[in-house]
């Protein structure tokens, strides 16, 4: 069996919902640590304008889970109480399917995904999670608002958004790409984003980072009222 990793958002438009969401990022971690089946697993929020800002949207909340493979992975975001609670509330919600495919790092200590061979073309996802230097917060987030801009310009980009656990301090990205040769692009040869890559490199602003890319292997649900997955020719190899 092949690992599947899933990453669940959530769209709360009434305020009394998001009030609930924000209790949920503490009150529902007994129930999430009791769904069978589920590996490793985080309660995020997420961030305004593209996503990657340190000012939260109290609107979105995500959560990230692994599973033993995509049939227990769909069963469980369908089926289970926590999931059903959350949809409930929600004037929204998309859930992503996942193959990792390769991955560096460690989130929490550990290293949750259990990658399978990277295809070599097809539409990918990226996701980067990094632990920030109390002490260099500012120059972070100072690099921020040009990179936000350049990937939300970016028309290869199906889909970006910023999430975390802890607001400034832990932060995720999560986009997806037509094909590696899209992301490669942005991710090396943009300007913005390349030059806070070297800063990040030169002055070791990360306590702790991981680095996963994902195949894509479906949805349910929808964004922004659609599938972003329906521009993507899935069969790619």
């Amino acid at each position: 069996m092949d690992q599947t990793t899933t990453i669940s958002f959530f769209r709360f438009p009434r305020w009394r919902d998001r009030a609930w969401a924000l209790t949920m990022m503490g009150g529902a971690r007994l129930a999430m640590s009791r769904v069978p089946d589920l590996g490793f697993w985080k309660l995020c929020g997420s961030g305004t304008g593209e996503g990657f800002t340190p000012v939260p949207n109290t609107a979105v909340y995500a959560i990230l889970c692994t599973w033993p493979d995509e049939d227990t992975a769909r069963q469980r975001v369908a089926h289970t109480r926590i999931f059903q609670r959350y949809r409930a509330r929600a004037s929204e919600d998309w859930t992503v399917f996942l193959a990792p495919t390769s991955a560096r790092g460690a989130w929490s200590g550990r290293m949750p995904f259990s990658p399978v061979s990277e295809p070599k073309t097809g539409p990918l996802a990226a996701l980067t999670r990094a632990t920030i230097k109390p002490g260099i917060l500012t120059k972070f987030w100072g690099r921020v608002p040009d990179i936000s801009a350049m990937i939300g310009s970016d028309p290869n980009v199906v889909f970006k958004i910023g999430i975390g656990e802890v607001p400034m301090l832990h932060q995720v990205t999560f986009s997806i790409w037509p094909g590696p040769q899209e992301m490669a692009q942005f991710a090396r040869t943009n300007g913005p984003h390349a030059e806070a890559i070297r800063a990040v490199r030169d002055g070791a602003w990360f306590r702790e980072e991981l680095y996963a890319r994902f195949a894509i292997l479906g949805d349910s649900g929808t964004w922004g009222g659609t599938s972003p997955l329906a521009q993507l020719d899935l069969t790619a190899a």
